[in-house]
């Protein structure tokens, strides 16, 4: 509903630059409104405040739907973030996505690039940057990250600005990346906001071992009880679930009714 009723004035903002600031303020409002509507508690924890007045490059793990959203409430200031070209196409949001932040295609490097070289100017210009160094969301979830790649951790040392990792612990357990189904689970949600580590005396030759060290960090905050995929809720059942359970010939009214109730089932939208 927030989006829908500041969908002109997100139009409206999303056409000059010097607007966007003002387009992400809207992001960010209704990304908050949308976290509260829903009824998840979310616990943001800072371990050391951030450097003032300086642009950082943030790397956080990809685990779920909800990640942008949330990061738009926990992380202060007018952020820039990269995320996959397809994020451009969906309807009404993508083309103002696509204004605002930077979209890329990872199967190209002429986009990879691209969005580097615009990272590296949003940092110029002050504006942090957010980016998810997996790539893609983890097939292990609250588990096992997809290694990183190095793209982050060569802007922050060529521009000498600080990494701040992010873990986001328990983002699948509410909002699961789920093939063909909008899957959605109760869980409290959790934001942990690392020390800055400063870049400014690095060189290339060190990008290895900031990429572990920042992986480490970020992993060090996972949940062994939150690992993996929730499982579809008792009361949804799959087709494929549905075709599997055989129907029970009633032989009398009480029978009948207890294997029609076997048979019900309610589903989400697909996604």
């Amino acid at each position: 509903m927030p989006f829908v009723v500041t969908y002109p004035a997100q139009w409206l903002l999303a056409q000059r630059p010097a607007w966007y600031r003002h387009l992400h303020t809207i992001n960010r409002g209704w990304s908050i409104f949308a976290i509260r509507m829903w009824g998840m508690p979310v616990e943001v924890i800072r371990k050391k405040p951030l450097p003032a007045g300086q642009p950082c490059v943030y790397v956080a793990n990809h685990s779920s739907y909800i990640d942008i959203p949330l990061l738009f409430k926990a992380i202060p200031g007018f952020l820039n973030i990269v995320g996959k070209s397809g994020l451009a196409k969906v309807p009404l949001w993508g083309p103002l996505f696509g204004r605002a932040y930077i979209t890329v295609n990872r199967d190209s490097a002429v986009s990879r690039g691209r969005s580097i070289v615009q990272a590296r100017k949003s940092l110029e210009a002050g504006r942090s940057v957010v980016i998810f160094p997996e790539g893609t969301i983890s097939p292990k979830p609250g588990e096992e990250m997809v290694p990183f790649k190095e793209g982050a951790f060569q802007l922050a040392i060529a521009a000498g600005v600080p990494i701040v990792p992010i873990t986001m612990p328990l983002n699948h357990r509410f909002m699961p990346d789920v093939s063909g189904t909008l899957r959605v689970r109760y869980s409290p949600l959790r934001v942990v906001i690392h020390e800055p580590i400063p870049t400014k005396t690095l060189t290339l030759a060190d990008v290895t071992a900031l990429k572990d060290q920042a992986y480490a960090i970020i992993a060090s905050e996972f949940r062994p009880e939150a690992a993996g995929i929730p499982e579809a809720s008792s009361w949804r059942q799959t087709d494929a679930a549905d075709q599997a359970v055989p129907r029970v010939q009633a032989t009398d009214p009480v029978q009948d009714a207890v294997a029609t109730d076997s048979k019900a089932e309610l589903s989400l939208p697909n996604s």
